[in-house]
C-alpha cells in the first residue's frame, strides 16, 4: 500500500506524542470536581481523530538534524494542543461558524459556546505549558521553543492571519494578500513545528534556515490543497461541512486563480519543499519527501 511506511511511522509518533498530551492535562491536580466539563471538551477535540501531521513534522526534522527524536515529542505535543485550540476558536458561530469537525459536532455544538472558548483559551496555555517543560531538553532550549511558539501563533502569526481571514470574505482581494493570511494562518505554525523540531535537536542557523524554507513552502501547499478540496471533495470525505468558501464569498486561491491553476501552484510549492528536502539529505530528507508527496496527494 502507499504510504503504508509513512502511515505506520505518523501513528506510532502521534501515540507517543498523545501520551504527552495525557501527561500535561493530568499532571497538575486530579480535584477538578465542578469544572470538570472543560477538562471533557479539552480532551473532547484533543483526542477527534486527525493526522498529527504538526507533530510529527517536528519529530522528523529533529531526526534530520541528529537529534534523538523522544526530545521532540513534549514540543510536538504543544504544537498539536495550539493547533488544536485555534480549530476550536475558528468553528466558533463569530469566526468559521462550523458545525462538524473530523466528522463529529464541533465543540461549541457539543459542549456549549462558553465551554468551547474556555477549551480553547486552556489548550492555548496548556501548550506553552508543555513547551516550557519538556523534560527531555534544557532550560534554555524550552525557553526558546515557548518563545518561538508564542512568536507563530500570536499577532504576526496564527492569530493575524486569522483577523486577515475574517476579512476576506466579500472583499475584493488580490492573491498576495490571501498568500499573506495563509503565510500567517497555516503556515505560521507548520513553520513552528518545524523550528521546534530544530530546537529539540540543536540545529544551527542554516539547518534551521532549510526548516523555514521547507515548512513555509509545505504550509501554503497544504493550505491550497485544502482550498481544492473544498471544491472537490465531499463533507463526509472532510469531516467537515465543504463549499462554504464560495457560499460566504471567501476570496481563496481556487477563486482567484481558478481550480486548475491552483493545483498547479500547490504542486510548485511542494517541487520547491522537495528541493529543500534533498538538500537536507539522508533518511530524514527521505522521510520529508514522502510526507510532502502525501500532503499533496491527500483526500481530507
Amino acid at each position: 500500500m502507499r504510504y503504508e511506511k509513512l502511515f505506520e511511522d505518523m501513528t506510532r509518533v502521534a501515540a507517543l506524542v498523545d501520551g504527552d498530551i495525557r501527561r500535561v492535562l493530568s499532571e497538575r491536580g486530579a480535584d477538578r470536581a465542578g469544572y470538570e466539563r472543560l477538562a471533557q471538551a479539552m480532551e473532547y477535540s484533543l483526542f477527534a481523530g486527525g493526522k498529527r501531521v504538526r507533530p510529527y513534522l517536528c519529530v522528523l526534522f529533529c531526526r534530520a538534524f541528529g537529534g534523538d527524536e523522544a526530545s521532540a515529542v513534549a514540543y510536538g505535543a504543544a504544537v498539536e494542543m495550539m493547533h488544536t485550540a485555534s480549530l476550536i476558536h475558528d468553528d466558533l458561530p463569530a469566526m468559521d461558524n462550523d458545525d462538524f469537525r473530523r466528522g463529529k459536532p464541533t465543540s461549541h455544538k457539543a459542549f456549549g459556546e462558553y465551554t468551547a472558548i474556555l477549551a480553547g483559551d486552556a489548550l492555548i496555555i496548556e501548550s506553552f505549558y508543555a513547551a516550557a517543560t519538556n523534560p527531555l531538553c534544557d532550560g534554555t532550549k524550552n525557553a526558546r521553543a515557548a518563545a518561538l511558539l508564542a512568536e507563530c501563533a500570536g499577532l504576526d502569526g496564527m492569530c493575524g492571519g486569522q483577523q486577515l481571514d475574517l476579512h476576506i470574505e466579500g472583499v475584493e482581494e488580490d492573491i498576495g494578500r490571501v498568500q499573506k493570511t495563509h503565510l500567517l494562518k497555516t503556515a505560521a505554525m507548520i513553520r513552528a513545528s518545524a523550528c521546534l523540531g530544530c530546537i529539540a535537536a540543536g540545529a544551527d542557523g542554516e539547518q534551521t534556515s532549510l526548516a523555514v524554507r521547507f515548512a513555509e513552502d509545505v504550509g501554503l501547499a497544504f493550505q491550497i490543497k485544502d482550498d481544492v478540496l473544498d471544491v472537490e471533495s465531499s463533507s463526509e470525505t472532510m469531516g467537515k461541512t465543504v463549499g462554504k468558501d464560495a457560499a460566504y464569498g471567501k476570496n481563496t486561491y481556487v477563486s482567484l486563480l481558478g481550480l486548475e491553476d491552483a493545483k498547479a501552484a500547490a504542486r510548485e510549492l511542494s517541487l520547491r519543499a522537495v528541493e529543500t528536502a534533498q538538500k537536507i539529505g539522508g533518511e530524514g530528507g527521505k522521510a520529508l519527501l514522502e510526507l510532502c508527496d502525501y500532503l499533496l496527494e491527500r483526500r481530507n
